[in-house]
């Protein structure tokens, strides 16, 4: 996406692109993606930040008292989607949230990332880049358009066609995000069948994020072309391997890569081990933010290639953190855990955090674990120090809400409302009566 545009250049890209209707998007709490759309009549006003909508209709912003809000939209985030009816094209910007009195919405999920990188900046950082790689799998659907559990192909990692029958869906969903300015560096079917990986080049993480929301709506609008489901749920499937979104991170001061030293043996700065360090110490406070969904759980399980132990290392990867080979610019520590179901502005946001308080505090990360800790046992795992990922979403809540530096990310105001929203959520499922259990017990019993 182009950077730097202004007001002008906006108004001219409708004019020139036949542009009839813009959205103005943002992010609720719970990662969702909503939209105001405005005609371009409206546009001139929304560019001066002077639309406003109602915030109480919003999953955790505010009461019906407060609802009256601004949408700040970021002109570097101008897009054109390449669908649209025969009234004209259809173009969007991801806004910030303000209130009345100009100041930010606490909020706000991406207000909350930039807040962090505040602090990331006063720490002398001038970027925090990530490379996202979220998976997703694709589903037949019904005559009446609604997903099935009918795979789309018996694909393996990799596979080419005729078994990976989503390789044209796939193919389309690159070429449809090339055109809109994402770089695209590679796209591949997964292990799973069915499910499959766009991986884009690293960016700012306020940019990355925006990616990541402006991704999940090309991939779900151009499997519908195809008759198919796509869907970013962690474990939609018993017995195959879940969808991830492995997280590349690292901290840039100007041009330099804070996380390279040439005379290190991993290539790894002393700053790159404290962030890693401080990943680690946070890691199971944050994530019930990183894996928020009941079903995120299924998928932290052995097995799977999902890491669910809190260790790392540079070469296998069974740990919650990887270090890739890269060197130089491209030194950075992978962090496993987060999957596509996460806020990307929050994950980002939390995990942020867990580095620089690892980096103020000088904290010294555990040794490397080059065995296969699923192949470990729990003895071994205690002696060398290695502690387990929440097995649910009740744990992950109580870890999250324990953690003061996680809280600080999040703000008071974005907690309890994520909390409320989950521990509902947790509350729904633990009451249920689940098919497995009659099942197992309703003849035996």
């Amino acid at each position: 996406m182009a950077k730097g545009l202004t007001k002008e250049d906006i108004l001219r890209s409708v004019k020139e692109n036949d542009v009839q209707y813009i959205r103005l998007q943002f992010t609720d709490l719970l990662g969702t993606i909503k939209n105001v759309e405005i005609p371009t009549s409206q546009l001139e006003k929304a560019l001066d930040n002077k639309l406003m909508f109602d915030g109480s209709s919003i999953e955790g912003f505010v009461r019906i008292e407060e609802s009256d809000m601004y949408l700040y939209p970021d002109p570097d985030t101008w897009v054109i989607y390449p669908w649209g009816g025969e009234s004209g094209k259809v173009a969007g910007l991801v806004c910030d949230v303000y209130m009345p009195d100009g100041t930010p919405f606490a909020g706000d999920p991406r207000g909350i990332l930039k807040k962090v990188l505040k602090e990331a900046e006063e720490l002398g950082f001038s970027a925090f880049n990530v490379g996202p790689e979220p998976e997703f799998f694709l589903f037949k659907t019904n005559e009446k358009g609604e997903p099935t559990l009918n795979l789309n192909d018996q694909g393996g990692y990799f596979d080419l066609a005729p078994l990976d029958l989503g390789e044209n869906c796939r193919r389309d969903i690159v070429v449809t995000l090339d055109k809109m300015g994402f770089e695209v560096e590679a796209s591949h079917h997964e292990v799973a069948p069915g499910q499959h990986e766009i991986d884009f080049k690293y960016a700012n993480a306020v940019t990355a994020a925006d990616n990541i929301q402006i991704f999940k709506l090309v991939v779900k609008n151009i499997a519908r072309q195809y008759g198919l489901h796509a869907t970013f749920m962690p474990k939609p499937l018993f017995g195959v391997n879940g969808s991830g979104m492995h997280t590349h991170q690292s901290l840039f001061r100007g041009k330099e890569n804070a996380f390279f030293d040439e005379s290190d043996e991993l290539g790894l700065s002393t700053t790159a081990r404290h962030y890693l360090a401080g990943v680690l110490k946070h890691a199971k406070a944050f994530t019930a933010v990183t894996n928020p969904l009941v079903n995120s759980y299924k998928r932290l399980v052995p097995g799977f290639e999902a890491p669910c132990y809190v260790a790392w290392s540079p070469k296998n990867r069974s740990p919650l953190v990887r270090v890739p080979a890269s060197r130089g610019l491209s030194t950075r520590i992978e962090v496993r855990s987060p999957d596509p179901s996460s806020n990307p502005y929050l994950a980002l946001a939390v995990m942020l955090k867990a580095g620089l308080d690892g980096i103020k505090n000088k904290l010294e990360a555990p040794k490397a674990t080059d065995r296969n800790i699923y192949i470990m046992d729990e003895n071994e795992r205690e002696a060398a120090g290695i502690e387990s990922l929440p097995a649910n979403l009740k744990v992950a809540l109580d870890a999250l809400q324990s953690d003061p530096v996680i809280r600080e990310a999040l703000g008071e105001h974005a907690l309890a409302h994520f909390v409320e929203a989950k521990e509902i959520e947790w509350d729904m499922f633990r009451t249920q009566v689940h098919p497995w259990e009659r099942d197992q017990y309703i003849s035996l019993y």
